[in-house]
């Protein structure tokens, strides 16, 4: 949807004049640009688009329809959202956005907490029931179409390891922007310097690696999606001197070392998909059911199942409960992966 109240927080990405709701769209007041809104989002990207691009604006990267319905949060997505809500505390009054939203998932999964939200992404691949229930803006990050002080609370999930050094710079810059004063942003990302707990998550990923050899799970769409992660950051130390130079200071952080959560979500997940697709791409005479429409097939399957909440369901709860010992029994440990909150610093 479009809400009336979205326009008082837009604004144009190249002028950064007004824009109002106009005969075919809406329209800037300052460069008279129009903006589509035919699709139920807001198309704010800018005239001119940046050098540096994800690959996630890729259709490959979303044949398996990953992102075209919003399933129930479970394993690692439970796990981040849950700490998403630890940190951010979201509740009626707040007005916050999702930075790098993906298909709107996040936001209709915090709906009942009855803040206003809003959700931007550079990707147009929105989840029908995300543009359906929620304001969404096509839009690019590092020059957010959006005016200063216009949120309180902010988060941004699985996207800083995809900028350049120079990129997350003006991300942050950006969030900080569009942060009121004393403002939270919640992120989770990582840095390149892993500790020792995360010689476990190594051994996981050596054992998928052979059982893909040997034919029994496919990682290729899991490697196509961290293709182009950058990791600007190297560690934690140049993470706090990052965070400061862009005026927040660092509150908050819980370290993510997913042992358990690499074995159920790199080996088990991976072979049930496999097996599923297989199933699938065999039923409609797709040969070995590596074909796109095979997996498509596959996990539409799957998010049905789950959304019955039956004994799949249950047994996704079950599993997302033990995942969250990586969490309690190493969470103090530094590694790669983390959760943070990021305080605004008001200008003096």
């Amino acid at each position: 949807m479009i809400s009336s109240s979205l326009f008082d927080i837009v604004e144009c990405p190249d002028c950064r004049g007004r824009i109002s709701p106009a005969s075919g769209g809406a329209q800037c007041g300052g460069c008279q640009r129009v903006f589509d809104t035919s699709r139920g989002y807001l198309d704010l990207r800018p005239a001119s688009a940046f050098a540096e691009q994800t690959k996630y604006l890729d259709a490959e990267l979303h044949a398996d329809a990953r992102h075209e319905s919003i399933a129930p949060p479970l394993l690692g997505s439970r796990i981040r959202n849950d700490m998403l809500q630890r940190f951010l505390d979201l509740a009626p009054g707040d007005r916050v956005i999702d930075l790098g939203c993906g298909n709107g998932r996040a936001i209709a999964w915090n709906a009942a907490s009855g803040a206003a939200f809003c959700g931007i992404d550079i990707s147009p691949y929105f989840a029908a029931e995300a543009v359906e229930q929620s304001d969404l803006v096509l839009g690019d990050l590092r020059r957010l179409p959006l005016k200063d002080g216009a949120f309180n609370k902010a988060w941004s999930l699985d996207v800083l390891e995809h900028l350049s050094p120079a990129a997350l710079r003006d991300v942050l810059g950006e969030a900080r922007r569009v942060l009121a004063d004393n403002g939270a942003l919640f992120i989770y990302t990582h840095v390149r310097k892993n500790g020792w707990a995360a010689g476990g998550v190594r051994a996981v990923n050596r054992l998928a690696a052979r059982l893909e050899r040997l034919g029994w799970l496919d990682l290729r769409r899991e490697r196509l999606r961290k293709s182009d992660h950058l990791n600007p950051i190297a560690d934690h130390d140049e993470l706090r001197r990052v965070v400061e130079e862009s005026g927040f200071r660092l509150e908050r952080v819980t370290y993510y070392t997913p042992v358990i959560g690499a074995f159920v979500e790199n080996i088990l997940a991976r072979m049930a998909e496999h097996w599923l697709a297989r199933r699938s791409g065999a039923t409609n005479g797709a040969g070995d059911g590596d074909t796109g429409e095979a997996v498509r097939a596959a996990r539409t399957a799957a998010q049905a199942r789950v959304r019955r909440r039956g004994l799949t369901y249950q047994a996704l709860v079950a599993t997302t409960a033990v995942m969250k010992l990586d969490v309690l029994v190493l969470g103090h440990i530094p590694s790669g992966p983390f959760f943070a909150l990021l305080r605004k610093i008001p200008k003096a």
